[in-house]
């Protein structure tokens, strides 16, 4: 009687098995059978976020993002900023005291990475401009004179290939300074400076092979899901240079900004410069 009574559906399921089987080979014919890996339409950036991976322990240098007030004239409360994660974090010393630190602290899977920064000065404000890299010993690797950006705006500064690589999973110091008129004529010129960490991490194979198979577009999702910040904000920011006008593009730089508190220069436009000094 068991039997009897389930073979109806029995005989249902085959039926449904073999109308399947007739339409993959139909669509197999007319080679348009769905590819799960393939990437054809660029994905949505409106929502892509950066995903902060663990700092380093605190080495006494935590670095400085650019929160304080403008050193140059004429700008407003505008002031030099590295476009960067900030990690903060509290210190217990004794039982009435804390420390306060900020660390300015970011992971790259290149051996010469691009950095990114905001300048709110004009050319005619600016004088000496420099990038310095040291290594974890306080050792100058790599000094250079950079050119000076005409306008104020986002600019970059990419590490050259002449210049000491990073090493795998080795902790740099980078500066980047700014000479600058104030307003006070005592004092015609002022240091502006911002300061951070770099560290060059390797790649699993897994990610290298969907970094190698990817879109432009999703190459950025990628990078920002796996905390590689550098990669990210570069891969995402030289689509824009290319491609101004794509809002989809636009609504990624704002929400990848958001994501580590630097949304109020989501608008500020991107500047082509710099480049080391000859």
């Amino acid at each position: 009687m068991n039997r009897a009574f389930h073979l109806p559906n029995l005989t249902t399921a085959l039926v449904k098995c073999a109308i399947s089987v007739f339409t993959l080979t139909l669509m197999s014919s007319m080679n348009i059978i769905p590819d799960a890996r393939a990437n054809h339409a660029p994905p949505r950036l409106a929502t892509v976020k950066f995903n902060p991976p663990p700092p380093p322990p605190n080495r006494g240098a935590p670095g400085n993002r650019g929160e304080g007030g403008s050193r140059g004239c004429g700008v407003g409360n505008q002031s030099l900023k590295a476009l960067m994660p900030v990690y903060e974090e509290t210190f217990s010393q004794n039982q009435k005291e804390s420390i306060y630190t900020t660390q300015v602290w970011g992971l790259t899977s290149f051996e010469n990475p691009t950095f990114w920064f905001y300048v709110p000065y004009s050319s005619s404000s600016i004088k000496v401009t420099e990038f310095v890299l040291q290594n974890e010993k306080k050792k100058t690797i790599y000094r250079t004179p950079v050119t000076i950006p005409e306008t104020p705006g986002i600019v970059s500064f990419r590490l050259p290939s002449t210049s000491a690589a990073l090493e795998l999973d080795k902790n740099y110091h980078w500066f980047f300074k700014l000479r600058v008129i104030t307003c006070d004529s005592q004092q015609p010129r002022d240091l502006d400076y911002v300061e951070g960490w770099v560290q060059r991490t390797h790649l699993n194979g897994q990610l290298g092979d969907r970094l190698k198979q990817a879109t432009p577009e999703l190459r950025v999702a990628l990078y920002a899901e796996n905390g590689l910040w550098y990669d990210a904000l570069s891969a995402l920011a030289e689509l824009r240079l290319a491609n101004s006008k794509d809002t989809n593009l636009t609504a990624g730089w704002t929400s990848l900004l958001r994501s580590v508190g630097l949304e109020n220069l989501a608008n500020k436009p991107l500047v082509k410069c710099c480049d080391p000094q000859s």
